[in-house]
């Protein structure tokens, strides 16, 4: 009787490892890279709890058979749920550096614009997944475009730029891979622009509009607004071929790289591995994502398809923006690197969402249908 159970519990909770692993290794290298190899190290001790409790959570999301989730009635007040815990986070969210985008709970924070983003790929997976035959009538362009308006509205407001961004690429690419018709991309990207040009002359705070004239000109303030982007360069750079070696990075921890647990850990890694060790990292990256895509083919329907694809365009705009605004290729915006920086909500967000990818696929043998 024990062994039947205990054989059905195996059963039920089969990894996909070539999704578990890459993301366990790079929990690790964001766990090594933040530890100061000091006897009292604050960022590394709670991070490790958040990667048990993370690997906890996708081990139970690849029990759960998540095909409910296919249905309008679950997606809908998922969404609306999710549309009332922003809003209650402008009114009651702990502030940060003028930014309100997380709740307080004691010494436990919960920023709710990382879920946000996950349940964007499901409700435009959903809407998709019956009408991407459809997607060159200009009107699902504006029905799914104002889904994510108002995901990305409540989540610019905080303000966080740089979530909300990564809201709207999540749009964008969800629709591209959905087939948009090239006069409605050129819509796209006219709007786009009249809405940036807006934001630029209404709505930028003036640390938003700092941040991209530094961009533009890296140096010319780099002890003010372009100060965390130079150090990250010189960390970058200074890690050579091979790199300083583990806990041995002098800009991230003799403090010149300031957060480099969280928006920098990848100059801090990469000062610390060199040139090799960032190649493996992103390459270990590259190889996660392609296990997303590859899984999303053979999905059981175009739900399914289109999360996978949905996970994998969230997770590259990550790692994309994080890397190239650590190289100074772009504005400093805040963005996370997946599984890495240190944070609990992007962490078990990002863990969860594979667990359901890796359920998906137990669940995809069945004849490929609509959804």
């Amino acid at each position: 009787m024990r062994e039947s159970l205990l054989t059905k519990l195996l059963e039920r909770i089969q990894f996909d490892w070539q999704l578990f692993l890459p993301a366990l290794f790079l929990s690790l290298a964001g766990l090594v890279t933040m530890n100061s190899f000091s006897s009292d190290n604050y960022f590394f001790f709670r991070q490790s709890i958040w990667i048990l409790i993370s690997i906890i959570v996708f081990t139970g999301a690849t029990m759960i058979d998540w095909r409910f989730l296919r249905q309008t009635k679950v997606l809908m007040p998922l969404f609306l749920a999710t549309m009332l815990i922003l809003g209650l986070l402008l009114l009651v969210g702990g502030t940060t550096r003028g930014t309100v985008s997380w709740f307080q709970f004691g010494s436990l924070t919960f920023q709710p614009s990382d879920l946000a983003k996950l349940v964007l790929v499901l409700i435009l997976s959903k809407y998709f997944s019956r009408r991407h035959i459809e997607i060159k009538n200009v009107r699902h362009v504006l029905i799914s475009g104002a889904y994510a308006l108002v995901l990305f509205g409540l989540v610019f407001l905080q303000p966080d730029f740089g979530g909300a961004m990564v809201i709207f690429s999540i749009w964008l690419g969800m629709v591209l891979i959905s087939g948009i018709s090239k006069k409605h991309l050129a819509f796209v990207v006219f709007a786009s622009a009249v809405i940036v040009a807006s934001l630029w002359f209404f709505v930028f705070a003036p640390y938003q509009k700092a941040r991209i004239i530094t961009f533009i000109h890296p140096l010319s303030d780099v002890r003010g607004t372009g100060y965390n982007a130079y150090q990250s360069t010189v960390a970058v750079g200074s890690g050579r071929l091979l790199g300083k070696g583990i806990g041995e990075g002098s800009q991230s921890k003799l403090e010149y790289l300031p957060e480099y647990e969280t928006d920098f850990i990848f100059a801090a890694f990469a000062e610390e591995w060199g040139f090799i060790g960032t190649t493996l990292l992103l390459s270990l990256s590259l190889f996660l994502l392609f296990r997303i895509v590859s899984g999303a083919e053979y999905a059981a329907t175009n739900f399914e398809t289109l999360f996978g694809l949905g996970v994998a365009i969230l997770l590259f705009v990550h790692i994309a923006v994080h890397a190239g605004m650590n190289l100074g290729l772009v504005p400093v915006t805040g963005i996370t690197f997946p599984f890495m920086s240190y944070g609990g909500s992007h962490l078990v967000t990002e863990w969860l969402a594979l667990g359901v990818l890796s359920s998906m696929r137990r669940h995809a043998s069945a004849p490929r249908t609509l959804a």
